[in-house]
């Protein structure tokens, strides 16, 4: 295998690591307010803002689990969706809807991230009446989604919604090559998950290797 990168690299296996990025709002401003109340993962910041007002963004299935994961958290979480209803499986709507500190904006979308050095509020738009509104909160949680990396192998290996399609053992769709992380199919997407990979990969690297002539 020929990897390029900032020069030519070869090995008989290739294991492919890239990761996704979080889909950002497009706001202006989001990107320098990131890690001062602007966040893309619920189970790595929300413990900093216990017994306090949060946003979560979104209508999937991640952002349902995030606002249940807050909820036990934050005094108050509001959910924002540019739908009436959410995206994500029925499993999660139930819950969801009992839970006291759980309030929903629906058919409303995040136009303005206030704050210069730290996040001050969250002006939402609904996108029927056309009214604004501010709201207070401490944080804004942003669950709209991830973009896997993987422009380097486009129309080389099979993908699926963009990611890299691999099975249980980290294998894709070309011999020798495997897929670990954040950039293939799976139903978890978590560190500890991929350091699993990480171990099943490298270990299906090593009897990939012992098939192969040298």
């Amino acid at each position: 295998r020929v990897v390029t990168t900032d020069g030519e690299y070869l090995g008989k296996t290739v294991i492919i690591a890239t990761g996704a990025s979080p889909r950002p709002l497009g706001l202006e401003g989001e990107q320098a307010l990131i890690g001062r109340g602007v966040h893309y993962c619920a189970h790595c910041d929300g413990r900093f803002y216990k017994d306090k007002t949060v946003i979560v963004v979104g209508g999937g299935n991640s952002a349902a689990a995030d606002a249940l994961h807050l909820s036990r958290i934050a005094k108050k979480v509001i959910l924002i969706h540019r739908r009436d209803t959410l995206r994500a499986t029925k499993l999660y709507h139930e819950p969801l809807m009992k839970l006291p500190n759980i309030e929903f904006k629906w058919n409303s979308a995040v136009v303005e991230l206030p704050g210069e050095n730290r996040l001050s509020g969250v002006k939402i738009k609904n996108l029927i009446s056309g009214e604004e509104e501010l709201l207070d909160a401490a944080a804004l949680f942003v669950s709209i989604g991830r973009t896997p990396s993987t422009a380097l192998v486009q129309g080389q290996l099979e993908l699926e919604n963009g990611y890299i399609v691999a099975d249980e053992s980290a294998r894709t769709s070309i011999p020798g090559v495997f897929a670990v992380g954040d950039v293939r199919t799976k139903a978890l997407r978590q560190i500890i998950t991929a350091c699993a990979d990480g171990a099943l990969a490298a270990t299906s690297a090593h009897g990939y290797l012992k098939t192969v002539k040298s």
